[in-house]
C-alpha cells in the first residue's frame, strides 16, 4: 500500500543471466543448450562484473542525425552489442537491490514494501521474443520451459505477490496450448505472451486453439513491446538508424499494430474472456489510434467483418487495458482519462530498470493534482483496480 492506495505495477522485469536460466532447464533439452552457442554475449554489467546473454539478431541503429546513412547502421549482427548497451541513464532515486534480476525475489519484496507496491507484473526482457527468430521451434520451447520453471521458483515466497506471463511460440500453437494447460493454474501465472515470428500476424487462424483454451481458462494476452531484437518493429527498415527514433517508434507502433489487429479481426468477439493489455508501450497515442481505427472502418468498406462495438468502445469497456508510461505526465494521462474513461489504463513503473523513479514512481503518479477532477474512484482505478480486474484477482 501507498498512502492508503493499493498498487499493482503492470511492467517490472526480470532479465536472469543465462547462467542462471541454465539451471532451470529440463534434462531432456540440456543437450540442444550447444546449438545456442553462437547467440551468447558476454558483456559487462552496470552494476559491475559479466552477464551471458542471448543475442540473436540485435541492430545497434548507430547512425547520429545529421551524418550519412551506413548499412552498418541498421545491420542485425549475431552475438553482437544491443542498441541501448552502454547508452542509457538511470533514472532511479536510490538503489535497488542487488540481482533482483536473477533470483533475489526477496529484496524484490524489500524494494516493493519500500515503494508500496502490493503486487508486479514480471515480464522477461528481450531474448523470449527474439527466440522468434530462430528456425527450430523447439529451441523455443526448451528456454520458455526453463523461463516457467524459473518463474515457479522465483515467486515462490510470495505468489499472490509475484505474478508473470507464460511464454508460448504463435508458430506452434499445439506446443503453446499444452504449455498453457500444465501451468495456466498456477498463482504466478497471470497471463499469457504469445510471440511471433516475423511474419506472422496475431490474428492468424492457425493461433485460435491458443486463443480458445485463454478464454476458456480466462488468461488475458498481454504485450511488452522491443526494438532492436527479432522480429523487430513495423518500419525498422525505414527508421534510419537512430536509436531514440528506433525505441520512440517501435513501443507505440508494434503495439498499435497488434492491437488493430484483434480488434478488426474479431477475436474479442469470438472470445468473450478475451482481454488484452500493452506495457511500456506509453499511452498518449491510444485515444486517436482507435479513433482513426474506428473511421477508417467505417469509411473503407469490405475488407473488415462486422463487429459488435467500435474500436474505442472494447477500450471503454476494459478489453484493451494499457500501463500508463509516468513520464509522459499528468496532462497526457489526463486527456486520456477524459476519452477513455476510467477503466483503461494501469500503474507501471518498469522497475528495476533505469526508466523508473524507484522508489518514488508511484508517489509520483499518486501525486498529479489532476485526479479530485474524476471520480473519487479513479486513482484506485488507476493504482490497482483496472489490473485486478485486468488479471481476474478479484
Amino acid at each position: 500500500m501507498r498512502d492508503g492506495f493499493k498498487v499493482i505495477d503492470m511492467d517490472t522485469h526480470v532479465n536472469p543471466d543465462f547462467a542462471v536460466l541454465e539451471k532451470f532447464v529440463e534434462p531432456s533439452f540440456r543437450p540442444r543448450l550447444d546449438d545456442l552457442a553462437p547467440y551468447i554475449r558476454q558483456r559487462e554489467a552496470v552494476e559491475g562484473g559479466s552477464r551471458k546473454s542471448l543475442s540473436i539478431g540485435p541492430v545497434r541503429f548507430n547512425r547520429f542525425p545529421g551524418t550519412a546513412p551506413d548499412a552498418g547502421d541498421a545491420a542485425a549482427v549475431v552475438g553482437g552489442r544491443d542498441a541501448l548497451e552502454g547508452r542509457t541513464t538511470s533514472q532511479h532515486r536510490a538503489k535497488v537491490q542487488p540481482d533482483t534480476q536473477d533470483e533475489n525475489s526477496e529484496g524484490r519484496i524489500h524494494d516493493m514494501d519500500i515503494e508500496g507496491r502490493d503486487i508486479d507484473m514480471i515480464f522477461p526482457t528481450q531474448w523470449v521474443s527474439t527466440m522468434t527468430a530462430l528456425d527450430d521451434v523447439t529451441l523455443s520451447h526448451g528456454l520458455y520451459r526453463a523461463y516457467h520453471h524459473y518463474m515457479q521458483s522465483y515467486t515462490s515466497i510470495a505468489p499472490d505477490r509475484l505474478k508473470s506471463e507464460l511464454q508460448v511460440p504463435g508458430s506452434d500453437p499445439e506446443w503453446a496450448v499444452s504449455e498453457i494447460k500444465k501451468w495456466g493454474k498456477e498463482k504466478w501465472v497471470a497471463g499469457v505472451w504469445i510471440h511471433l515470428k516475423e511474419g506472422l500476424p496475431i490474428d492468424d487462424p492457425s493461433i485460435d486453439p491458443v486463443f480458445a483454451v485463454m478464454n476458456d481458462m480466462d488468461l488475458p494476452l498481454v504485450h511488452h513491446s522491443f526494438f532492436f531484437e527479432p522480429p523487430y518493429f513495423p518500419g525498422y527498415k525505414d527508421i534510419w538508424g537512430n536509436t531514440v527514433v528506433a525505441r520512440s517508434a517501435a513501443h507505440p507502433w508494434g503495439a498499435a499494430r497488434l492491437g488493430a489487429y484483434i480488434i478488426l479481426s474479431g477475436l474479442f468477439d469470438r472470445y468473450p474472456n478475451l482481454r488484452f493489455a500493452t506495457s511500456e508501450t506509453g499511452h498518449g497515442w491510444l485515444p486517436n489510434w482507435l479513433i482513426r481505427l474506428g473511421f477508417n472502418k467505417s469509411y473503407v468498406s469490405g475488407v473488415t467483418p462486422d463487429l459488435k462495438y467500435t474500436p474505442i468502445e472494447y477500450a471503454q469497456m476494459g478489453r484493451w487495458v494499457c500501463a500508463a508510461e509516468p513520464f509522459e505526465g499528468p496532462a497526457m494521462t489526463k486527456a486520456c482519462i477524459e476519452v477513455l474513461g476510467e477503466d483503461c489504463l494501469m500503474h507501471q513503473s518498469d522497475y528495476p530498470h533505469g526508466e523508473c523513479w524507484w522508489p518514488e514512481t508511484a508517489k509520483e503518479v499518486m501525486d498529479w493534482d489532476f485526479w479530485p477532477e474524476f471520480s473519487s474512484a479513479a486513482l484506485t482505478k488507476h493504482m490497482s483496480g483496472n489490473a485486478e480486474n485486468f488479471l481476474r484477482l478479484v
